[in-house]
């Protein structure tokens, strides 16, 4: 089978199988995914420095830390293993029940007149298929099946709704799927399905696998509800036992317990996550002598209100924001000595967008990463354990030795420039790796274009010159990498963050290369951007000097 490889993004590649059908494609994909990842833990055998490899419909993502692994040897690796990598394998058949309809089914009525059929007898046909599951992405535990009867094809919106509710099934192109929990989308709701598709405790994590088959099967409303029920109930969180850190009196506009990106859980639909301004975090972290990827509370615009539980010292860094402790101010970047019953309030930031309130000895977070959480009033936040923060170091067991090696290396580093010591000017990007015309791509690189108060962890969503395409906007769903720029339907471009879906179905007119995303992390709703085309020499340039 033929193998063409092509440069994202420095620490990014996309493999290619051109010239094979799209089963064909989909499951060398798959198979070459779980081989790399099977290789990890054979020490003779395994590939240092990989951190993820991420299956689309026709392309396999590849994610690594180049100063563990080089480009070539890692080409290398694929294009001699593609001959003998494993089959996928037959799964499961898996039985899911569907209420069609209803509010979470809002599409139905438009695509069953698009048809000329009555909403009941469009819901019949998706139900009757029979469908397989391509593969995971997008969001934890989102299923792409294929076997949509071709009539019920739709396209994706022209921009994505910004909430989906979990269990929604919808229609994007030719696939059809399940989203399982809450968030963005742009694919065409026809239904809800009780289910749980994601559980970080489980081995493996997810209820649908690719290779497993899926039946649908339509009932009424009073049925899902009780379905549903039975559902949350099982989804309830466990008891806690031991102190807590903080007690959450207001949350803020949005804050969260980030630490580090966590890698090797990609083909199960679950983005890396992490803190929006790595850079930001480890100033704050080195501040109090931590590792620096150790978990803080990322704190985006307005802070929160917090009362201390346990004593702790505490160190804030990244943005420009207010702080005060009992009333007084608290300088940024200074240690603080808290005590239990002390109160601790951060205001507006005044420069930058996401601050980062750091704890001596970090922040405890999931054991599987999971996604993004917003804190709400009530919530515990809990101190980590020694073993936790060795854990954040190595968050999966298969890329255990080539992240932990990344992170040493970090330790060494003396400190980190403030968000307003990085520079100006354009950001620089990669174009690719979807084929854009030459007037697409000066309309990007020519435009000015606003943040959006829309923006958040899974994308900045960017306001300005619309971007035509050379063909369609919809692309085969592939793996998707940080600060890659999509471009919907639409024409507006979306820069994907750390919460960004695994995969996506939009094209990509270019990535931010890594030594600039901090950079556009910070940057105000409101405020403006521009775009810079460099070669990927200068963004492995760029991050050599930065470190």
């Amino acid at each position: 089978m033929r193998i063409t490889l092509s440069d994202v993004v420095d620490g990014a590649i996309l493999a290619e199988y051109p010239g094979s059908s799209d089963l064909e494609a989909n499951r060398a994909a798959v198979s070459a995914a779980r081989a790399l990842k099977a290789r990890q833990k054979l020490p003779a055998r395994g590939t240092r420095g990989l951190l993820d490899a991420i299956p689309g419909a026709r392309t396999l993502l590849l994610l690594f830390d180049s100063d563990l692994l080089d480009r070539e040897s890692l080409s290398r690796e694929v294009a001699m293993g593609a001959a003998g990598f494993p089959s996928a394998g037959e799964g499961r058949t898996v039985r899911i029940p569907v209420f069609y309809g209803g509010a979470a089914g809002a599409d139905l009525p438009d695509l069953a007149r698009g048809l000329g059929v009555e909403p009941s007898e469009f819901a019949r046909r998706h139900a009757a298929a029979r469908y397989t599951v391509a593969f995971v992405g997008f969001a934890p535990g989102f299923p792409y099946l294929v076997g949509l009867p071709p009539e019920l094809h739709a396209p994706r919106l022209a921009s994505p709704r910004t909430l989906v509710p979990a269990g929604s099934v919808a229609i994007g192109g030719e696939y059809t799927g399940i989203y399982p929990s809450g968030t963005p989308g742009g694919w065409r709701l026809i239904g809800r399905a009780p289910v749980r598709l994601f559980d970080p405790s489980a081995s493996p994590p997810c209820l649908l696998l690719p290779g497993d088959r899926v039946a649908f099967e339509e009932v009424s409303e009073a049925e899902f509800s009780r379905l549903d029920s039975e559902r949350e109930k099982g989804e309830s969180e466990t008891a806690r036992e031991g102190d807590p850190l903080f007690r959450v009196l207001s949350p803020g506009l949005w804050t969260s317990v980030q630490g580090g990106p966590r890698f090797g859980w990609g083909s199960y639909g679950v983005p890396p996550g992490g803190a929006m301004d790595l850079e930001a975090l480890a100033a704050g972290n080195i501040t109090l002598e931590n590792p620096p990827h150790a978990a803080a509370l990322e704190i985006t615009l307005a802070g929160p209100e917090l009362v201390a539980l346990s004593p702790a010292a505490i160190s804030l860094s990244g943005a420009e924001i207010s702080c005060e402790i009992n009333g007084a101010p608290a300088v940024a970047r200074d240690v603080h000595e808290i005590a239990p019953g002390d109160r601790l309030r951060s205001g507006h930031a005044r420069s930058g967008a996401r601050a980062y309130l750091c704890v001596r000895g970090g922040l405890e977070t999931p054991v599987h990463p999971a996604p993004s959480r917003r804190l709400v009033a009530g919530d515990l936040v809990w101190s980590a354990e020694r073993n936790e923060i060795a854990a954040e170091k190595a968050p999966s067991p298969a890329f255990a030795d080539s992240y932990s090696e990344a992170l040493a290396k970090e330790e060494a580093t003396a400190g980190r420039p403030s968000p307003g010591g990085r520079g100006s000017g354009p950001l620089r990007v990669v174009l690719g790796p979807q084929d854009f015309s030459e007037e697409a791509i000066a309309t990007f690189l020519q435009g000015t274009y606003r943040v959006s108060p829309a923006s958040d962890r899974r994308g900045i969503r960017l306001e300005g010159p619309t971007i035509s395409h050379r063909g369609s906007a919809e692309i085969p769903p592939e793996g998707t990498t940080l600060g890659a720029i999509q471009v919907p339907s639409g024409g507006l471009p979306i820069a994907l963050g750390p919460d960004r879906p695994v995969t996506g179905g939009y094209a990509k007119i270019a990535t931010v290369i890594g030594s600039d995303w901090a950079r556009l992390a910070q940057v105000l709703p409101g405020s403006v951007v521009r775009f810079r085309a460099v070669e990927m020499a200068e963004a492995v340039a760029a991050r050599e000097e930065g470190e």
